[in-house]
């Protein structure tokens, strides 16, 4: 597992170009997709551990990726992006095993320090 390396899941094109080129610049591989089925896809073949999810996604929302993803990996370290926040879905994102919550519009330092944290987590969890 190349452990530099981040799925970032949105409907929007630009949302998902803006996360992988900030991503990239910090020297991290990045996959997009820019649907539940397509993250999916990526996951069967590639060991991604770290995931920003956006909540609002055609098809398959970003709750049920979440769990989908927890069910076959479940030391991933998973994020939310929503434009839509509202505390019965940040209690639904905690439910389906979401690490943290962000919204819309977010600081990309802020995504940066939040990959930068789940690939401390998962270093700490191999040396126990």
């Amino acid at each position: 597992m190349n452990q530099n390396t981040i799925l970032v899941v949105d409907d929007e094109k630009a949302v998902l170009q803006m996360f992988t080129l900030a991503f990239s610049n910090k020297g991290y591989q990045v996959w997009s997709a820019e649907s539940a089925e397509e993250a999916l896809e990526i996951l069967k073949t590639e060991k991604i551990h770290v995931m920003f999810l956006d909540l609002n996604l055609p098809g398959m929302n970003g709750i049920e990726l979440c769990k989908a993803i927890k069910k076959e990996m479940p030391m991933a370290i998973l994020y939310a992006l929503t434009g839509y926040a509202s505390l019965f879905e940040l209690s639904d994102c905690r439910d389906a095993g979401f690490d943290d919550y962000h919204k819309k519009p977010v600081s990309i330092s802020t995504l940066l320090e939040a990959a930068k944290d789940g690939f401390e987590k998962i270093e700490r969890w191999r040396n126990k």
